[in-house]
């Protein structure tokens, strides 16, 4: 595989202190997570199971998520604010959000109150009504199996022993897989321990399961696959950098009898640079809405890349915007829309963001795959 290839995001030139991130989590400038979950809505389709190849919701009809992903909560943890959440819900009618929680690169290894915002995050999809994706970011080392990742049980105990009682949360055990791993002796195994672990406290919630190549090898886990209920293969995209041959392997993963999900994919090159590469993505998005497969778009944050959907302060600058570039950050929504509550407007938004946005909206109305 091209180095190219790998979906890999350098962190931003800058990084919030983690005295910052700790204030974000009790909500100074978005309102605080909600203490109790007694009175949110409804989860948006009930509590999902998969049926066959397809996720389905509570009346066992075939659902499909879309929604975003966090950007690394150890740069971008202010995006877990009420506001953001409420934007995403309300007026991108997005139903579910991935909590992007690197283990490395100065993540939760070596910060673990981060874990703060994951609680947030999922809190805060709850009170929306829609879902929560908490994903254990393994990019650097590939393998799950490093010592760096040796919290993994505990995490996916906690996790699921806080919140495997709600219908709005799904777990996502491996992000990318990448290097020297194998399937059959590497990533299985790994995989059934977690399953394990989360089965003890949450017997049917959605678990999701990535592979080697960067999740590409869908194909390969869905020849041996793990043992199980509401179990699910992730795959992950750029639209710069993958196409046919990638979804030649979806194909074949569906074919075998697998449940797929793209919890990762960017209008960029898989850098997340270059672009934006809005046909191949219209044609990428065209294949899952005709096979009813969730996904969530990498990412939400302010960064100065193609994949990043909002633009950031130094591309404001550039362009003379010299009200938005005087902003701390855009996680923050400010902008107050039609319906009272605050979103991005247009001119927050990057290419990428305007474009998922407006897809999410569209399929939203129609309630239906375009054929």
């Amino acid at each position: 595989m091209l180095p190219s290839s790998r979906c890999c995001r350098q962190p931003p030139l800058f990084t919030a202190t983690f005295s910052l991130l700790l204030g974000c989590a009790s909500g100074p400038r978005g309102a605080a997570a909600p203490a109790s979950v007694a009175t949110a809505p409804p989860a948006k389709y009930g509590k999902l199971s998969v049926i066959g190849t397809h996720l389905c919701g509570s009346d066992g009809k075939p659902v499909q998520l879309r929604g975003m992903s966090t950007m690394g909560l150890q740069w971008h943890g202010d995006v877990v604010n009420a506001r953001a959440f409420a934007a995403l819900a309300k007026d991108w009618k997005a139903d579910v959000v991935r909590m992007a929680l690197y283990i490395g690169e100065g993540g939760y290894a070596a910060h673990p109150e981060l874990k703060q915002l994951v609680w947030k995050g999922v809190e805060l999809a709850i009170a929306n009504g829609i879902y929560a994706i908490v994903d254990w970011h393994v990019l650097t080392p590939g393998n799950p199996n490093d010592s760096l990742y040796g919290g993994a049980q505990a995490f996916f105990d906690e996790v699921s022993r806080k919140y495997g009682k709600v219908p709005n949360i799904l777990y996502e055990i491996m992000n990318e897989p990448n290097g020297d791993v194998d399937w059959a002796a590497d990533l299985k195994p790994y995989a059934e321990r977690m399953v394990a672990t989360i089965r003890a406290n949450d017997p049917d919630g959605i678990i999701l399961i990535g592979s080697g190549t960067w999740s590409q090898d869908v194909n390969v886990a869905a020849a041996d696959p793990v043992q199980g209920k509401n179990l699910m293969y992730t795959f992950h995209f750029y639209a710069g950098s993958h196409g046919e041959a990638l979804r030649s392997k979806v194909q074949v993963a569906i074919d075998r009898g697998a449940a797929v999900f793209c919890s990762e994919w960017g209008t960029s090159e898989a850098s997340g640079t270059g672009g934006t590469y809005l046909q191949p993505a219209e044609e990428w998005l065209v294949f899952l809405d005709r096979r009813t497969i969730g996904w969530t778009n990498w990412s939400l944050c302010d960064k100065s890349e193609t994949s990043a959907a909002l633009k950031s302060l130094s591309d404001a600058m550039k362009e003379g915007n010299l009200a938005l570039a005087a902003r701390e950050s855009l996680l923050v929504p400010e902008t107050m829309g039609p319906d009272g509550y605050a979103i991005w407007g247009p001119g927050e938004l990057s290419a990428s963001g305007a474009f998922v946005r407006a897809h999410m909206r569209a399929r939203a109305e129609t309630g239906a795959a375009k054929k």
